[in-house]
């Protein structure tokens, strides 16, 4: 599609359908790509429990990794407006694929030994992910913010089945290899090559697939003519020219609220975010690996109930498509985050007297509240807004999402009074 082209499509109101179905897929993937790696971490805890029992890696990585995503997204939320997307994008997936290269690289020029000058590499590499996180998640909720609802969707889908393909995985490599001679490593490595081949798969979705798609290109072009700067690099790698005049489009340029402004009207849906992810996190992964005493399964049962979480976040986050489903009432959202906290007492005493299948079914029920009410705001929270606008409150969300990651991983070191650590 040419300029000429693309300014009659914004003019008449009108919007493009062709490449609506293969955009969805792609931001299903490039979800995928945000929390891969990082999932890909959770779910061979077992392997580094074995290899550092003394340093609580479930909740130390976690912890390392949480305030370089915060610091990192509130500077990127402070200058979103001056920033190029492609870029910060592109930035995050690269630095995903370097870092989670870099840990079976560490591991094999170790030979798999430990100690505490390897623990202390892979939480540096922990960190590389903490910025990743915010490069990448960050700035593709901003842009998408803009786009189609479903095209969010897509993507908050696919940050959920990141985790329930990695479990998958994990759980077939940690099957093929549990009968040979260290096979809980053999597994291990295998697994982060596979995530760094799929980290380098979404850098080249993002850099020469998704930006040509008609629907994006419109989307992009619309943005522009509403005064939108990050978008620039994007349309000029679609073919369309880097400046699009706004008289061309929409005129005049309505005039942008500041990101204090946007966090002010939807401090409701922050403060939903933050309650729903610090829920969470005092939760998974750290009470869920350490903290759930011995069981029949062995170590197969942390992976389980990871894998278990994994899918309830998936089936959370689909049910919105279902249109009747969709919460949309503000004070609604801030009850259904308040209420959840039930499952503090919940997991305590599932843990000290239950079987293991009410763990599975608290994990599962755990997952499906938190993607729900992820979607549920992401989606609602930018509609009448314009393209820079929804790009910004995109950013203040996720920051928020952060802010609640951070809370979470702080609290749930709680758990360990009284265990004697």
């Amino acid at each position: 599609m040419d300029n000429t082209n693309m300014k009659q499509v914004a003019a008449d109101g009108s919007e493009p359908t062709k490449g609506k179905a293969l955009g969805y897929i792609v931001c299903w993937l490039l979800g995928n790509g945000c929390l891969f790696s990082w999932n890909s971490l959770l779910t061979v805890e077992d392997y580094f429990g074995y290899l550092f029992p003394d340093y609580h890696p479930a909740r130390v990585f976690t912890l390392v990794y949480q305030p370089f995503a915060l610091i990192t997204m509130v500077i990127l939320t402070i200058y979103e407006a001056r920033l190029n997307t492609r870029a910060r994008n592109l930035s995050g997936y690269g630095l995903f694929c370097f870092a989670v290269l870099l840990i079976p690289i560490l591991d094999l020029a170790t030979s798999g030994k430990g100690g505490i000058g390897v623990y202390v590499g892979i939480c540096i590499f922990v960190a590389m992910f903490g910025v990743a996180d915010a490069c990448s998640q960050g700035g593709m909720l901003g842009d998408l913010s803009y786009m189609h609802p479903d095209f969010i969707q897509g993507f908050s889908a696919g940050l959920a089945t990141s985790g329930v393909l990695t479990s998958v995985l994990r759980l077939i490599t940690k099957g093929a290899f549990e009968g040979t001679q260290n096979g809980l490593r053999k597994g291990a490595l295998v697994f982060f090559f596979i995530s760094a081949f799929f980290e380098v798969l979404c850098f080249l979705l993002y850099a020469f697939i998704f930006p040509k798609l008609e629907i994006v290109k419109y989307y992009r072009s619309k943005a522009a003519s509403q005064g939108s700067q990050t978008v620039i690099a994007d349309l000029a790698a679609s073919g369309l020219t880097n400046k699009v005049p706004a008289k061309d489009l929409e005129s005049p340029v309505p005039t942008r609220r500041t990101t204090g402004q946007l966090l002010k009207e939807n401090w409701d849906y922050a403060t939903v975010i933050i309650l729903t992810y610090t829920l969470t996190l005092s939760i998974f992964p750290g009470f869920l690996s350490e903290d759930t005493g011995k069981h029949s399964l062995g170590t197969w049962y942390a992976v389980l109930l990871i894998a278990m979480y994994n899918c309830g976040d998936l089936l959370g986050r689909l049910l919105p498509q279902i249109k009747v489903l969709m919460l949309r009432s503000r004070p609604g959202l801030m009850a259904f985050s308040l209420f959840r906290y039930i499952f503090i007492p919940a997991f305590y005493f599932a843990a000290k007297y239950g079987t293991q299948g009410w763990m599975l079914m608290l994990c599962i029920i755990l997952g499906i509240s938190n993607g729900y009410i992820t979607v549920c705001v992401f989606v609602n929270a930018p509609r009448g807004y314009t393209g820079p606008e929804q790009n910004a409150l995109g950013n203040v969300l996720v920051t928020s999402l952060v802010v609640g990651l951070f809370a979470g991983v702080v609290l749930d070191w709680l758990w360990l009074i009284g265990k004697g650590w």
